[in-house]
């Protein structure tokens, strides 16, 4: 279903209360992204979406991923994942193999130094990622927010 609106169509321009609201959620969302990459570009040497990439891959069948698919999921171009992978690897945390039945396919694999650097990570993002968000809502604010309102 397309719902973009028709050329003619002029914009339904937000209000004072719609603007603060979404600026509001704009700066609190870049002030988490911001928290959670110094915590783990502190503890673990590396931006937070390094972490995800890593998450990611751990998550997968085999901790191995087309790089596509990996590019997809992390919501990132397929040249910034290239050059994330580029470093992981210099890092031995990931390495890439060739896809036997698309010569122009690879995969990301997260190697074994790759899962314990990712262990050793966790409980740090855990902790900062409860005490910015968690810990600062009641358990009716969470259940709200995970969409799981009970009426």
């Amino acid at each position: 279903m397309n719902t973009a609106p028709a050329p003619d169509d002029k914009p339904q321009w937000l209000d004072d209360e719609e603007q603060r609201i979404w600026r509001s959620y704009v700066h609190a969302t870049t002030l988490l992204e911001d928290h959670l990459d110094r915590q783990l570009q502190r503890d673990a040497g590396m931006p937070h979406i390094y972490y995800g990439l890593l998450v990611g891959l751990a998550e997968a069948p085999h901790r191995r991923l087309r790089m596509t698919e990996l590019a997809m999921k992390a919501k990132i171009t397929r040249s910034r994942l290239s050059h994330a992978i580029a470093r992981l690897e210099r890092n031995g945390w990931v390495r890439r193999e060739d896809c036997t039945d698309d010569k122009r396919g690879q995969f990301a694999v997260l190697t074994d130094p790759g899962l314990e650097m990712l262990q050793e990570a966790a409980p740090g993002h855990v902790r900062a990622v409860r005490n910015a968000v968690f810990d600062r809502l009641t358990p009716e604010q969470q259940k709200w927010a995970g969409g799981r309102v009970e009426e």
